[in-house]
């Protein structure tokens, strides 16, 4: 078999445009042989049942509402206490009457106060519904695990890379080099130092400060998931649940959980079951989340910013089924349920959205339906032109088109030389056209160009590596080469498989 083939069937082709730090990138694999000699044929269109997830109104909820509103309205009036009955009085004679004399107004008349306002008594109720919390076993230093003080980088630098040649590595959590601040240790990935730091600050806060302490907590789990220690934040993130669970009184616990626990500590509360390998467990501990942000949302609808922020927080969980889903390789389900999102209620339109259902159903093999929608997309004269001509290079990829495909990036790139992820496409389709070398020389000036960015790019370094394994017997060395690069700016948390160097 030609090694450029074989090399064609193992590189990936980036479908996102762009990187994010929680949502899953998904990819296009490319097979040349499959996709060139032949037209491609769509099987027909999808027609799976998928439930709904986005906030709708049932036809008959307005009157429902109504009538229970006009049940809840209608309030029992307390009689009052009964009037005696006043005696009969006996009137006067009437007198002759005599023209009266009208009387000066009274211009020294002092004017009275102003009334002082009284407070509702919604206020009253409002402020003595506020329960006190006071959470001390948030802030017990036996809740959390140590960290480990390796990580898999660190053991191929060890097993490949002579000691004077490896680049220094910080892996004891040191946070004080960033004076404290926050920002230059994300930027830097530097996760671990993150989540001593937040271990810390909780260690040290007041217990009654619930929300501080929350997010704080929603930091640490966070720091400890990038760096893929999962096994430690399923530990951790069950024992704070634990104490949240045990809040007394229920009201108490129920304001706990509607007002004051951060959104993102629910979600990732029901990651747990991923990471158990649950899948299933998964999306039916997310569908629940989704059901309850719908119920919010219809129980707000007296105050807009509340209802607004339900339902973004309902439409956030949808995409993250439909994220599942096609990890799950369900593809029919993730594009109807992200369908309805593509159009909203109020007319506007979401060109992004509507080329990422494009991209889910090329994953499924329905390219009629994707064309439907990319096309779509090239006549909305709101969608940005680099997303047409991204959407474009897809189609023409996924059509066997590679020249076609690589003009359309190049065009891209000419645009915006920092979108790497058509860097990464472009390659692909190099490679594709047996233009080896080249499709080698666009990854390596991106790497060049922004080391700190493409390190972070597991499938940008994937397919380096995987041009690297084709190009002669020398691929060996340039990994290690690669290794290097990747360990001086990568920080905690890379993903080491994308590199192909085994560790045993």
């Amino acid at each position: 078999m030609d090694p450029l083939q074989s090399g064609a069937q193992q590189a990936h082709t980036t479908l996102d445009d762009s990187t994010h730090d929680e949502p899953r990138t998904a990819t296009l694999d490319t097979q040349p042989s499959e996709s060139t000699g032949q037209p491609l044929i769509s099987p027909p269109a999808p027609s799976s049942d998928v439930p709904d997830p986005f906030l709708r109104e049932p036809e008959d909820s307005s009157e429902e509402e109504e009538s229970a509103g006009s049940d809840d309205a209608v309030e029992t009036v307390p009689s009052a206490s009964p009037v005696p009955l006043v005696e009969e009085v006996t009137l006067a004679p009437v007198q002759p009457s005599t023209p009266s004399v009208p009387r000066s107004p009274s211009l020294n008349k002092s004017v009275p106060p102003t009334p002082v306002p009284v407070a509702s008594d919604e206020e009253d109720e409002d402020e003595e519904d506020i329960p006190e919390l006071y959470l001390p076993g948030l802030t017990l230093p036996t809740m959390f695990l140590p960290i480990p003080n390796t990580d898999p980088l660190s053991t191929l630098l060890t097993k490949y890379i002579p000691p004077e040649k490896r680049p220094p590595r910080d892996l004891t959590g040191d946070y004080s080099r960033a004076g404290g601040e926050l920002h230059p240790l994300i930027m830097t990935n530097s996760w671990r130092a993150i989540a001593r730091q937040a271990r810390d600050r909780i260690v040290e806060a007041d217990p009654e400060d619930v929300p501080y302490v929350l997010s704080l907590w929603y930091l640490r789990l966070s720091s400890l998931a990038r760096m893929r220690l999962f096994n430690q934040t399923t530990a951790e993130c069950t024992n704070l649940f634990a104490v949240l669970h045990a809040v007394e009184p229920r009201d108490a616990r129920t304001y706990l959980f509607d007002r004051v626990l951060p959104f993102e500590l629910e979600v990732l509360y029901t990651r747990l079951k991923y990471w158990a390998g649950d899948h299933v467990g998964y999306l039916d501990a997310l569908a629940a989340l989704l059901r309850r942000c719908k119920a919010k949302a219809r129980g707000a609808r007296a105050d807009q910013a509340v209802k607004a922020m339900w339902a973004e927080r309902g439409a956030r969980v949808g995409l993250i089924i439909a994220s599942q889903l096609v990890e799950m390789r369900d593809y029919t389900a993730a594009a109807k349920l992200l369908e309805p999102l593509c159009t909203q209620p109020n007319g506007v339109s979401s060109p992004a959205l509507r080329s990422a259902v494009a991209r889910i159903y090329l994953q499924g093999g329905y390219v009629a339906m994707a064309a439907t929608h990319f096309a779509a997309v090239a006549s909305d004269p709101s969608a940005d032109p680099l997303q047409k001509a991204m959407n474009a290079a897809l189609f023409a990829s996924a059509e066997g088109d590679w020249a076609r495909a690589a003009a359309e990036l190049e065009r891209v790139l000419a645009a915006d030389p920092e979108n790497f992820a058509a860097v990464n496409n472009l390659a692909v389709a190099l490679l594709n056209q047996g233009r080896l070398r080249e499709a080698i020389q666009v990854l390596e000036g991106a790497l060049q160009a922004s080391p700190a960015t493409i390190v972070t790019a597991e499938p940008f370094l994937f397919n380096l590596s995987t041009l690297y394994e084709l190009r002669s017997a020398a691929g060996a060395d340039k990994k290690r080469e690669l290794l290097i690069e990747v360990a001086k700016w990568a920080g905690d948390g890379l993903r080491t498989t994308c590199l192909k160097l085994p560790t045993t």
